[in-house]
């Protein structure tokens, strides 16, 4: 895995690892979409994940970690 990823990884294993309810966000302020996946640079989320976060009931955020865990398992090392 990438090293800037890394820490998103760990991110995403702690918050999966407790249900508790306020999910945090795994914005690290670098928004920039990558034109092949559709996915930020900094997070990996999709626009409408980003777009609708805010809105979204809790399961529905640690569903989005999950996405995010299977995005870092999936990206290749380049």
């Amino acid at each position: 895995m990438m090293p800037r990823f890394q820490k998103l990884a760990e991110r995403a294993a702690q918050v999966l690892a407790e249900v508790v309810p306020h999910v945090p966000s795994p914005c690290v302020s670098v928004c920039v979409m990558h034109p092949q996946t559709g996915w930020c640079e900094g997070c990996l989320r999709t626009l409408p994940e980003i777009g609708e976060w805010s809105r979204m009931p809790d399961e529905g955020k640690r569903q989005v970690w999950q996405r995010i865990q299977q995005r870092l398992s999936s990206r290749s090392p380049n």
